[in-house]
């Protein structure tokens, strides 16, 4: 399942944004540095309406959505690196999440304090990257030292303090470990210091309600610094959502529309950070249930079955698979066999987003 966490300076949004995400977070929304101290976590289901319609299909008893889990993560201030405020919490605690979703503030407001005493978001982005890079410059440096001695007669210790060497450089510069680019066997090595700066990160832009649909020149100036860095970006407000927890499910959809815009917050977060980290999703569908899986982009017909249990991976034969549009089309998996378009894939396949599959595996 992947783990997203929601970090930024004090007083952004973050907590706001969280308990909108999960609804039933119970994490303390404040108008003070530091109300969330341990990472309050909660686990969303991803909206993708293509699901219900196989469910339709297949008159399936469950529908089974793919899950992502947000991790709330506490506030940030500068020197964090060297633990001031809670920083030495915040810094254990991202180096569990798969990726980033950084909030930063991009909305004027009298009554909101801001820890800086203005609002810049490209400065408060830039102080967070800037504390990242610090850890990561410390933990590289104290691998390398202790590389020292075994670079002298092992060939795996020289090959990674070469790529160590590398990322210190790209980090003195003010840059990212995720800049660098390492082969297969230096990658290995390297993740397992669980760099800050080689997360994928998501910049969430939180407006107002008025600019939600076309931004504000601060959105601008952050979606600059995220073209220059290589990241994503999503614009999102936090009013917004923790209002549309309290619509009945029926009036978002026109809630929205009046504002807009398409989605909520949640549906695109999601998407951007799929999109950041390379994600598909496939599906099975059958009268006990339909369900969304997510697999990496790339994965094979034998590796996304392994997805759904490893001894679909090993015993692996084939695939029936059929694409969601095709299967749409057809009205059931009877008659896209009829049209010709439920094909027999082998362990060579690239599983495609939206395809629609049903594993064959010896035991």
């Amino acid at each position: 399942m992947l783990k997203a966490g929601i970090v930024g300076l004090p007083n952004v949004g973050k907590s706001t944004l969280f308990n909108a995400l999960v609804a039933n977070a119970q994490a303390e929304a404040a108008n003070y540095p530091f109300c969330t101290i341990e990472p309050n976590s909660g686990i969303v289901s991803v909206p993708d309406e293509r699901l219900a319609r196989l469910s339709a299909i297949s008159s399936s008893k469950e529908l089974i959505p793919t899950r992502v889990e947000f991790v709330d993560i506490a506030g940030l201030v500068k020197g964090a690196s060297q633990g001031e405020g809670l920083g030495n919490k915040f810094l254990a605690n991202i180096r569990e999440v798969d990726a980033i979703v950084h909030v930063v503030r991009c909305f004027e407001n009298d009554d909101v304090i801001h820890v800086s005493g203005s609002v810049d978001p490209v400065r408060d982005a830039e102080i967070i990257n800037l504390e990242l890079g610090l850890a990561d410059l410390a933990q590289v440096e104290k691998r390398r030292e202790r590389l020292k001695k075994q670079a002298r007669t092992s060939k795996e210790a020289q090959l990674e303090d070469a790529a160590l060497a590398r990322i210190q450089a790209e980090l003195e510069q003010g840059g990212a470990a995720r800049n660098v680019e390492l082969g297969p066997e230096e990658a290995a090595m390297v993740r397992l210091l669980w760099l800050l700066t080689a997360k994928p990160i998501i910049y969430a832009t939180n407006v107002s309600e008025d600019d939600l649909a076309t931004g504000n020149a601060f959105v601008e100036a952050v979606q600059q610094l995220a073209a220059k860095e290589g990241a994503g970006t999503v614009r999102i407000s936090a009013q917004v959502e923790a209002e549309l927890i309290e619509l009945p499910q029926e009036e978002r959809a026109e809630f929205l529309a009046g504002l807009g815009v398409g989605e909520g917050g949640l549906q695109s977060l999601i998407r951007a950070t799929y999109a950041l980290l390379g994600l598909r999703t496939y599906f099975t569908t059958g009268e006990k249930e339909s369900r969304a899986w997510t697999i990496e982009a790339g994965m094979t017909a034998p590796q996304a079955a392994g997805v759904i249990h490893t001894d679909f991976e090993r015993g692996f034969i084939r695939a029936q698979t059929v694409s969601y549009e095709q299967l749409l089309q057809a009205g059931s998996l009877a008659e896209a066999r009829n049209r010709g378009w439920l094909r027999a894939e082998g362990k060579e396949y690239v599983v495609q987003e939206g395809d629609v599959m049903e594993f064959l595996f010896n035991v």
